[in-house]
Parts: structure tokens; C-alpha cells; sequence
């Protein structure tokens, strides 16, 4: 993808995310699919969001007294766990295709954070307000009802209500026992929080694979919601680089330097920017 195809979706999605829109009128759904355009720039993401409310209005006919919390979560874990069959891919956590929303409707397969996401945002719709919780390593969602009471529920697991030790249960499933539960492991995020998340676990699995041509997009990602972290500035400086973009990995590296011109590599950054200028200037 060149980069007006990236510049296009980046716009598309400061215009959902940026700092005019408020954390909760940010709409997930159209968010989460203008992440996917950066795997599939012709997507057609608006088919999506009507799957998305379909699975609503499937939802709201089994619920015959709106508000009851156990009513709604069963008839939301049998549309979506059941009807749409979405489960939590187990074989093959780390695949990208369980960060995209349009694979995750499209193959029934998805992490907790994007099942979640869908479960959210269906609730939405339904007027059951939900909220992420940034547990380490497992992401689940929670409701409070009107007396304040919170429901923890995990949609990776096909939407069992958990309870603090199923959480630490949880935790020691993913951390050997090394990690106990805190109470600020279960505090709600905002949905930038959440965007935020999804981005950074495909900059991983990208990364890892040395991946730069397809991390690239996805950090740009990440800056529209950030764009005052200097350490994603650096990193995306570094696979400007790396992908030979060495006038974006200038502007970058001095970018970074103007956010943290006390920061303990400065130096050794101002040297590459400047030896990268001198690059560029040999090359005119």
C-alpha cells in the first residue's frame, strides 16, 4: 500500500478518533474497521456495521425485560456465541486476521479484546452500557448495574461471568502463577484505550516477524490517537529506515528530539538525523 493509501486511512481515522471527538461517542466499530483497511484497503466497512446491528436486533428479541442484566448477557452470549459462532481462537492467538473485525465476523474467530469489542458495541445498540477492562495478557468487559454492582464477563471464554478469583485464575493461566491480581487491573479503559490495545498487539505480532512494511501503518495508527509519544515517533522513525523512507526517519528522529531533548539517547539520535540529512543532501 503507498503511502497516500496510508495517509487516506489515517485521515479516516483521525476523523473518528481525534482530539475533537469525545472518548465516548468514539464509534469502536468503524474505528476497529478502519484498523483492518490498513490489511484491506478496499474494505467495504459498512456492510460490517450492519452485520453488527443485525446481531443487535437479533439480540433484542430475546430480551423481554430490558435492564435485566442476566437476561441481556444470555440473550448477547447466545446470539453472538451461539448464532454467530464467534469463539476465541486458541489455536492461533497470535494470527493478525484476530485483530481485523471484518475477519473476526467473517471466520468466527477472534482474541479477547476484539470479541469484546463486537460484545460492546452490540450492547451498545441495546442500551447496556459496557465498558473494557485492561486485565494483563486477557481483556474482558464489565457492567455496573444501577446499584453500582459489577458483572466481569469474558468473552474469550463465550461470555462467563468471572468472578476476582476467576480472574486470578485467569492470570495464573497466562503468567505461571508469577503475576497476583490488583485492583487496578480491573478498572475500566476509555475506548482510545481499547484502539490503542488492538494496535499495539498487531505491532507486535508484526514486529516480531520483522515485519516494517506492515508495523509502519499500524504505528501511524497509534500516533493519530498519540501524536505527542515520542517513543512511537523514534520507533516509527527506525522502520522508516529500515523500509529506506529516510526523509520521514529524519523529520521523525528530529521530531522526537523536539519532544524529548532531554531524553538519555538524545545524542546518539541527533547523530543519525543528522547523518541521514547528510544522505539525503548527497542524493539531490
Amino acid at each position: 500500500m503507498g503511502n497516500d493509501g496510508q495517509t487516506g486511512i489515517a485521515d479516516a481515522f483521525a476523523t473518528l478518533v481525534g482530539p475533537q471527538v469525545a472518548d465516548e461517542a468514539i464509534d469502536l466499530i468503524r474505528a476497529a474497521l478502519t484498523i483492518a483497511r490498513t490489511e484491506y484497503p478496499g474494505l467495504d466497512a459498512e456492510s460490517y456495521v450492519g452485520r453488527v446491528d443485525e446481531l443487535a436486533r437479533m439480540a433484542t428479541t430475546r430480551i423481554s425485560e430490558v435492564g435485566d442484566v442476566g437476561q441481556t448477557i444470555a440473550a448477547l452470549n447466545h446470539v453472538l456465541f451461539e448464532e454467530a459462532a464467534l469463539r476465541g481462537n486458541r489455536d492461533d492467538y497470535y494470527d493478525p486476521r484476530n485483530s481485523f473485525l471484518n475477519d473476526v465476523l467473517d471466520r468466527g474467530l477472534g482474541i479477547p479484546i476484539t470479541l469484546a469489542l463486537i460484545y460492546m458495541e452490540v450492547g451498545r445498540r441495546l442500551g447496556f452500557p459496557l465498558f473494557g477492562v485492561g486485565m494483563p495478557g486477557h481483556f474482558l468487559l464489565k457492567h455496573y448495574d444501577i446499584d453500582g454492582r459489577e458483572t466481569l464477563i469474558d468473552c474469550f471464554s463465550g461470555g462467563d461471568i468471572l468472578s476476582q478469583k476467576d480472574c486470578q485464575h485467569r492470570l495464573d493461566e497466562i503468567y505461571a502463577g508469577q503475576m497476583t491480581l490488583r485492583p487496578e487491573f480491573l478498572l475500566a479503559v476509555s475506548r482510545r484505550q481499547i484502539l490503542t490495545r488492538i494496535l499495539n498487539n498487531l505491532k507486535t505480532i508484526y514486529l516480531s516477524a520483522r515485519n516494517f512494511r506492515k508495523a509502519l501503518p499500524v504505528v501511524d495508527l497509534v500516533l493519530v490517537i498519540y501524536p505527542r509519544s515520542p517513543e512511537d515517533v523514534k520507533q516509527r522513525a527506525q522502520m522508516r529506515y529500515s523500509l529506506g523512507q529516510n526523509k520521514g526517519a529524519a523529520e521523525d528522529l528530529e521530531q522526537y528530539l523536539k519532544m524529548s531533548p532531554d531524553a538519555s539517547d538524545a545524542d546518539e539520535i541527533r547523530q543519525t538525523a543528522l547523518s541521514i540529512r547528510r544522505i539525503l543532501a548527497l542524493m539531490n
